[in-house]
C-alpha cells in the first residue's frame, strides 16, 4: 500500500512539474513542419537521443517538435533535448494540436506498438528512422510496411529488407541517408595520452527473443576483461546497453559483477583510467577508442564506419538469427571460446584485414563516408518529403 501511495505522489510530482513548465515557457513562434513521436519511457531515451543533433540540423529549415505521451519522459527531454516538447497524453490531443500546425512529416525512432495511433492521420508521411545500423533480426521486420517510407544506411539494408520481406516495393520505400550520426561531435572525458591502447567494449541488451539473443555480456565478457585489464598496456571503456538486464534480471547482475571488476583493476592501478560508462550520449567513443568489440547491433556497424579494427562478438546462444549474408560473414568474428585470447584476436584483426576490402564493406553499409555527407542527404531527403507533403496539402 505504501509504495502505491509513494507512486501516486510521484506521479502527481513530475505531472505539476510539467504544468508549470508549460504554463511559463514561451509560445513557439512559428508553426512546426516536422515531429518526431516517441511513445516510450525514459529507459528507451537513448533511442531518440542520437536523433538530437540531425533533427536540429532539419529544425534550422523545417521547425521540428517532439511528441511525447509519458510526462516523466516529457520532463527528462526538456531538460537535455535541443528540439521543443510536447506533451499529449491522449490522441485527442494530438489531433487538436496538428490543426494548428503544418506537420509535413513524422518520424519515429522504434516500432513501440503506440506508434500505430499516430499513423492514422493522412497529411503528413510517417518515416520509421530506427535508432541504429545493424544485421538484426528487428532490422527487417514486416512492419515497416505501415510507413510510408523507411530511411535507412546504404546498400546492405537495402539488400536485407528487399530479400526478406514479401511483397514489398523496396525502392519505392527505402531512401538511403548513410549514418547522419557519424557527422556530428560529441563531448566526452579526457583520457590520458599515456600510449595506451583504448577498447571500447560494448556489448548489446540480453534481448526479448530467441533470436535477438545477441549479447557477450555473459560469455565473452568476464574472461576477455579480466585479460585486458591485467596488461596494464590497455584501458577499456566499458559501455553496456542502457535496456541491459530489461527483460532478464541475471544480466544486470552479470553487468555489476563487470563493474565491479573494472573498478578493482582501477584501484589497483591508478594510472589505468579504465572507464564505466552508462548515461553519456553515445558517440565520443568512435573517436576514443582503438579497437572495438561488440555484438551484432549498432555500435559494431557505428565503429566500422571509422575503419578501426573492430572484433564483431560471434553469439553464443544457438538460437540467436545471424544473417547469413551480414557483417558476420564479411569480416572475423569473435568466439566465446577465444576470450582469453582477446589479445591474438586484436593482433590478428589490425592487421589482417586488406584495407581496400574493409573500404569497400564501409561502403556497402553506408555510403559515402566523407565527412558530412549522411548528415546532408538526411536533411535532403527529408526536406524533400516535407516540401512535396506541403504541395499535396496546399
Amino acid at each position: 500500500m505504501a509504495d502505491v501511495v509513494a507512486k501516486t505522489f510521484r506521479r502527481r510530482r513530475v505531472q505539476a512539474e510539467w504544468d508549470h513548465y508549460e504554463a511559463t515557457r514561451p509560445a513557439f513562434d512559428r508553426p512546426f513542419e516536422a515531429a518526431i513521436f516517441f511513445a516510450d519511457s525514459e529507459v528507451n531515451l537513448y533511442q531518440v537521443r542520437q536523433w538530437y543533433e540531425p533533427m536540429r540540423r532539419l529544425a534550422e529549415q523545417h521547425p521540428v517538435a517532439i511528441i511525447v505521451r509519458n510526462v516523466t519522459t516529457a520532463n527528462a527531454l526538456r531538460a537535455e533535448c535541443p528540439l521543443p516538447v510536447v506533451h499529449q497524453k491522449i490522441i485527442a490531443e494530438t489531433e487538436a494540436w496538428l490543426a494548428t500546425q503544418r506537420v509535413g512529416a513524422v518520424f519515429y525512432v522504434n516500432q513501440n506498438i503506440v506508434n500505430f495511433r499516430m499513423m492514422r492521420f493522412r497529411e503528413p508521411a510517417h518515416i520509421f528512422i530506427s535508432h541504429g545500423e545493424s544485421d538484426k533480426d528487428y532490422m527487417a521486420s514486416n512492419q515497416l510496411k505501415a510507413y510510408d517510407y523507411t530511411f535507412i544506411a546504404g546498400q546492405a539494408a537495402y539488400d536485407r529488407i528487399d530479400s526478406r520481406l514479401v511483397d514489398f516495393d523496396a525502392e519505392r520505400h527505402l531512401v538511403r541517408i548513410g549514418r547522419p550520426q557519424v557527422d556530428v561531435k560529441y563531448q566526452g572525458p579526457d583520457l590520458p595520452d599515456d600510449g595506451r591502447t583504448v577498447v571500447l567494449y560494448a556489448p548489446t541488451w540480453e534481448g526479448d527473443r530467441p533470436s535477438m539473443t545477441y549479447s557477450s555480456l555473459r560469455s565473452h565478457a568476464p574472461e576477455m576483461l579480466a585479460t585486458l585489464l591485467a596488461t596494464g598496456e590497455h584501458r577499456v571503456i566499458y559501455r553496456p546497453h542502457p535496456r541491459t538486464g530489461a527483460f532478464e534480471p541475471g544480466f544486470r547482475e552479470d553487468h555489476d559483477r563487470i563493474v565491479e571488476q573494472i573498478h578493482a583493476a582501477n584501484a589497483a592501478d591508478a594510472t589505468a583510467g579504465h572507464v564505466v560508462d552508462t548515461d553519456s550520449v553515445f558517440g565520443w567513443h568512435l573517436a576514443a577508442a582503438d579497437v572495438c568489440v561488440a555484438d551484432i547491433s549498432a555500435v559494431a556497424f557505428d565503429f566500422l564506419a571509422t575503419g578501426k579494427p573492430l572484433l564483431l562478438t560471434e553469439p553464443a546462444a544457438p538460437d540467436a538469427e545471424v544473417d547469413e549474408n551480414g557483417l558476420a560473414s564479411l569480416i572475423r568474428t569473435f568466439k566465446a571460446s577465444e576470450a582469453t585470447e582477446v589479445l591474438d584476436v586484436i593482433e590478428d584483426v589490425s592487421h589482417g584485414e586488406d584495407g581496400a576490402r574493409y573500404a569497400k564493406i564501409v561502403e556497402h553499409y553506408f555510403g559515402d563516408t566523407i565527412p558530412g555527407a549522411s548528415l546532408e542527404r538526411f536533411i535532403e531527403a527529408s526536406g524533400e518529403i516535407l516540401t512535396t507533403r506541403t504541395a499535396l496539402r496546399d
